[in-house]
């Protein structure tokens, strides 16, 4: 049952799935590479020259990264409508050469068209992009009108070595990146559960450390989830099957977070703050010594260990029936079973593992099918029956939100095609000002500063990113170039290597992608036979330049500012919590049925949003640092009230089928104060001078009118739904003091 028992493969696989969820990197630079070796070789046999071969290269790398579709038959669709849009542009390009005026102008134009192109989703992004790319493409190689059939060949055949690759070497279906996600998840989910034995055994020198480790285990299972469900409609046969699968991804996620915040409660001295798992850089609490660990805490450990154990084994090896009795003890404590004599805290963990051990198998049976169940216990029967009974009654209905359809320069994209078509205008006149022959490196960081960036603090930081890359990036050129000296495959062979390399580390790091691709340059020149030091030091200048401009376009075209679009985003996350704790409270009340798996998604998506924009308030490099706190503090507090919301949601939906669950009218009325709180921070959002203000008052549960005599306090609500609540309530309350909202004094 060991970690160290299982094969070294299997560990080194669960390695890769965790670091790089659905292998979505991996398999991204594996095709660019594979497209632009096989058209190199392709070209090569047909007798190509080194101008030919690069611009091969560089036309199967466009053509690869550029298709963003899920589906192949829409990404074969795209891929030959590029091919006509590369040509014609190339065609433009050589054409318009000798005409510098009208040259610019029109590349100018493209610029616009490509991104006011990405209105129309990622056909029209890709198509716009494909332009751009190959435009410049012929900027970069030089191409005369006299070359252009050439060029036309080298194209046709990157675009057909880029099909090969995508569609016969390296494909990809979204069913099977969907398995390899959920292969992710669990690994994920294990390295969660051993940062969390790290926390049993942490002693007071290694607290922050381990917090540390939590924290960061915590985020990247949320990570992973959310990518499941952005691809659960096109990886699944059928809607009841994606919804089951969404689902069993939530349960799962919702009982290791609570597990870790159940263990954190019982090794801290106070009561541990939810806040603690969601603030980077947030202290500690202070824990209990743990010096000599006793008979509760060695069976705890061993408790968390087996969870893990249950969670990797693949489903050919999850039989038998030391794992069944392994599976129906953990399951036992959910039913108070074999409860070992100790704190009520630590009796709370058990309980957690427990809960925990039932996500774990309903999530086996949604993703593996049908478990062996001939060794089941009674409590592991009930654990299946509850199961099966809250799959049977998943609705695949999905209701729509109707989006509100913006026009004219309020789209963002029209009003991001305006800023771009300035700055690339004022780069174009700039960058001829520093170079006649290579004024385009100003214009393509123009254009690239501004791609998924909605806000003048946005571009200025990856303007910042891709400086940085592009300086360290000019280094490493210099020693490579030095290197390879006129060894041409040689220098292709290292160009592949670092395209792989940028591919796979884009979505981690701007900066290093930004390195990868300037030392590549520093290759491609060497091919070209037009490298010096004053080129590498040009693109330097050229970048710096193009970054400016494109800040200077951001700034005064059109302006989006990061305060802006932080509130903007900030009152979306706001409504949508709204939408989930008055949709989970009124079915816990015995309101009607509602879709909140699908509402707690959008809240996620919302909060993503708002967690990417605040990024230029966050960065190392902003001056304003209690500005940078107050944001990363308002985030945290956030991700607390939707961790507290997507529980009651999915607490919420088991009232059909859960026997321990049932409504109680009276939680309505109890969360009124909270949804009006909530409502409250998002009017002063929206207009910091309206009149409104927080209330504090009495504990949630203190509004619940007693039960019955005879019956506990509570009636028939578990606690755990009053702890969410209350939590809720403190953690929007704690939101009015960074927001500025008042908060009034509690009514006597």
């Amino acid at each position: 049952m060991k970690a160290a028992r299982r094969p070294v493969r299997t560990r080194l696989r669960d390695r890769v799935a965790a670091s790089d969820p659905g292998l979505l990197r991996l398999t991204a630079g594996l095709r660019t590479v594979g497209a632009i070796a096989l058209a190199l070789a392709v070209l090569a046999v047909l007798g190509a020259g080194v101008t030919h071969l690069v611009a091969g290269a560089m036309a199967a790398m466009v053509a690869t990264f550029a298709i963003r579709e899920k589906q192949p038959a829409a990404q074969a669709v795209t891929l030959a409508l590029g091919l006509p849009v590369a040509l014609a542009s190339v065609s433009l390009s050589a054409l318009l050469r000798p005409h510098v005026v009208l040259g610019d102008a029109f590349f100018v134009v493209l610029i616009f068209c490509a991104v006011y192109g990405r209105r129309f989703g990622d056909r029209g992004t890709a198509l716009g992009l494909i332009g751009f790319q190959t435009y410049f493409l012929t900027l970069f190689v030089g191409a005369e009108v006299s070359a252009l059939p050439q060029l036309w060949g080298a194209i046709t055949v990157a675009f057909l070595c880029s099909a090969v690759v995508r569609f016969a070497i390296v494909p990809a279906t979204p069913a099977g990146i969907l398995q390899r996600l959920r292969q992710a998840f669990r690994a994920r989910l294990a390295q969660l559960i051993s940062a969390q034995i790290e926390l049993l055994d942490a002693g007071p020198g290694d607290v922050d450390r381990v917090m540390e480790h939590l924290r960061d285990g915590t985020a990247r299972l949320h990570e992973t989830a959310l990518m499941i469900q952005s691809r659960l409609e096109e990886g699944t046969p059928d809607e009841s099957t994606a919804r089951l699968v969404q689902r069993r991804v939530a349960d799962a996620e919702i009982a290791a977070e609570r597990l870790g915040l159940l263990l954190l409660t019982a090794r801290s001295t106070e009561r541990a703050d939810t806040l603690t798992l969601h603030l980077p850089g947030a202290p500690a609490p202070s824990m209990e010594r743990a010096d000599s660990p006793d008979e509760t805490t060695a069976m705890l450990r061993r408790d968390l260990g087996a969870l893990r154990a249950l969670m990797l084994r693949p489903p050919a090896e999850a039989r038998g029936t030391a794992l069944s009795h392994v599976r129906n003890r953990l399951l036992g404590y959910r039913d108070e079973e074999n409860l070992p004599r100790t704190t009520a805290a630590l009796q709370d963990v058990f309980r957690g593992v427990g809960e925990a051990a039932r996500a774990v198998m309903g999530l086996r049976m949604a993703l593996d099918g049908p478990q062996d169940e001939s060794a089941d216990t009674p409590a592991t029967a009930r654990s299946r029956e509850e199961l099966d009974a809250e799959d049977a009654a998943i609705d695949a209905g999905e209701e729509v939100r109707p989006e509100e359809e913006l026009t004219g320069l309020r789209r963002p994209t029209t009003r991001a095609a305006v800023q771009v078509a300035v700055g690339s205008s004022l780069a174009i006149v700039g960058g001829e000002f520093l170079s006649s022959q290579r004024w385009y490196w100003a214009v393509l960081t123009c254009w690239i500063v501004f791609l998924n960036t909605a806000s003048t603090g946005e571009i200025l930081v990856k303007g910042y990113r891709r400086l940085l890359g592009t300086v360290f990036g000019v280094v490493a050129g210099i020693v490579l170039a030095g290197l390879v000296g006129n060894h041409t495959w040689t220098a292709f062979g290292l160009v592949l290597l670092l395209i792989f390399a940028m591919f796979y580390t884009a979505p981690l790091s701007y900066t290093l992608m930004s390195f990868f691709v300037t030392a590549m340059l520093g290759l491609l020149y060497t091919l070209l036979h037009t490298y010096s030091l004053s080129v590498l030091l040009l693109r330097v200048e050229e970048t710096a330049l193009g970054a400016a401009c494109g800040i200077i376009a951001a700034a005064l075209v059109l302006p989006i500012r990061t305060d802006r679009r932080t509130n903007e985003l900030l009152g979306t996350v706001l409504e949508r919590l709204v939408d989930v704790t008055e949709g989970a409270v009124d079915q816990l009340s015995g309101g009607p049925a509602a879709d909140l798996l699908d509402t707690a998604r959008d809240l996620d998506q919302a909060l993503g949003d708002l967690r990417g924009a605040t990024q230029p308030l966050t960065h190392p490099i902003t001056p304003l640092r209690a500005r940078r706190n107050t944001a990363r503090y308002v985030v945290a507090l956030l991700e607390t009230c939707a961790y507290h919301a997507r529980s009651l949601a999915a607490t919420a939906e088991l009232l059909p089928t859960h026997p321990s669950i049932a409504a109680d009218p009276r939680l309505r009325g109890a969360v009124r104060r909270t949804v009006r709180n909530i409502e409250a921070i998002a009017a002063h959002v929206a207009d910091e001078h309206a009149q409104v203000e927080v209330e504090t008052g009495p504990s949630i549960a203190s509004l619940l009118e007693p039960g019955a005599e005879g019956t506990s306090r509570y009636g028939r609500i578990t606690g755990r739904v009053l702890r969410h609540l209350e939590r809720l309530d403190e953690a929007v309350v704690g939101l009015a003091r960074p927001l500025g909202v008042p908060v009034a004094a509690p009514k006597r």
